[in-house]
């Protein structure tokens, strides 16, 4: 029988009073089935429903150990994944959404592909998805140019299922919508991301809280985790990249323009000369953004090591006592 010393199951709620008391009921069911011991945090975050009400009464009444975090406002998703993280006490933490699409009888089959000891994060597959097709359409897109551009390879990346080891909670720094890029946080940080499908349900309560609205805001994101994870230490090589590429350009069109005087004359009224010098100019402009990123990096690393240098030369000169 499966048995972990601890566990943390981290639950956002943002209006889904109707869903709660159905979905504690179920993780404490498979809690009884599988002897685990476990605590359940619930972040309401900002509803405006009875869930706050509703999660108050569930926690006075569980026979389990149930906390509840209460924010003012809506605050989004990586907001209530924090501060069930800082909350959280156990060795193994589980995150689900709570609108009863995820199924908690998944959750021995996330710890057990945990405890294999190949993963610190395994994510689930909502495999079949029981979502409309439009949102089935864009988690595919999303989920391949995810993958493309960061290397890791998810079916479903966004999938709020997920089971990690405690000490990687403790390493994610989440903001905005970056609850979204985990796996990818968890793997730059060094942690090993696996996956395995879980059942996933159509919705019984309640309307879906993402729409067409969040694409820009995913994109930026994943701009933004690039930037984090792959250039925050690089900054010319993405800088000098686009400035290369933007220079190169209105340079080729500078020597057609060249050529073209050469052979006719006359130049000087075609827009593509304004074109050119602009783009020039503006590659310049991104070089120059690159290498002064570089340059402050230096500085702060070199600070950092003198910083280092001397706590280590005080440590040496205090005496035993």
């Amino acid at each position: 029988m499966l048995k972990i010393p601890q566990l943390s199951i981290v639950i956002p709620a943002y209006n889904e009073s109707e869903s709660l008391p159905v979905l504690l009921q179920q993780i404490q069911g498979v809690l009884k089935t599988y002897a685990l011991s476990a605590e359940v945090i619930f972040i309401n975050d900002g509803s405006t429903d009875a869930t706050g009400e509703v999660l108050n009464a569930l926690a006075a009444e569980a026979a389990l150990s149930v906390h509840v975090i209460h924010f003012r406002r809506n605050r989004g998703k990586a907001a209530a994944l924090t501060a069930g993280f800082q909350k959280a006490s156990g060795d193994i933490v589980i995150t689900l959404d709570a609108d009863l699409q995820d199924d908690p009888a998944e959750i021995p089959k996330l710890l057990e592909t945990l405890e294999t000891g190949h993963y610190d994060v395994v994510s689930g597959w909502k495999y079949p998805r029981k979502d409309p097709l439009e949102k089935r359409v864009f988690s595919f897109v999303f989920n391949r140019i995810t993958a493309m551009f960061t290397g890791v390879k998810l079916h479903d990346m966004n999938c709020g299922f997920k089971a990690y080891r405690a000490e990687v909670v403790k390493e994610l720094y989440l903001y905005g919508d970056l609850h979204r890029y985990i796996p990818i946080l968890a793997d730059q940080a060094g942690f090993c991301v696996g996956e395995v499908k879980v059942k996933h349900h159509e919705r019984r309560f309640g309307v879906s809280k993402y729409g067409l609205k969040r694409i820009p805001k995913g994109f930026f994101d994943l701009l933004t985790v690039l930037f984090l994870t792959k250039y925050l230490k690089r900054p010319l090589h993405v800088f000098g990249t686009i400035g290369g590429i933007v220079a190169g350009i209105g340079g080729l069109i500078g020597l057609y323009l060249a050529i073209l005087w050469v052979i006719k004359g006359g130049i000087g009224f075609r827009p593509l000369l304004m074109l050119s010098v602009l783009m020039v100019i503006l590659g310049m402009q991104f070089f120059s953004i690159g290498l002064l990123g570089e340059l402050l990096i230096g500085a702060m690393s070199r600070l950092e090591r003198r910083l280092m240098q001397k706590t280590t030369d005080e440590s040496k000169e205090t005496p035993d006592r």
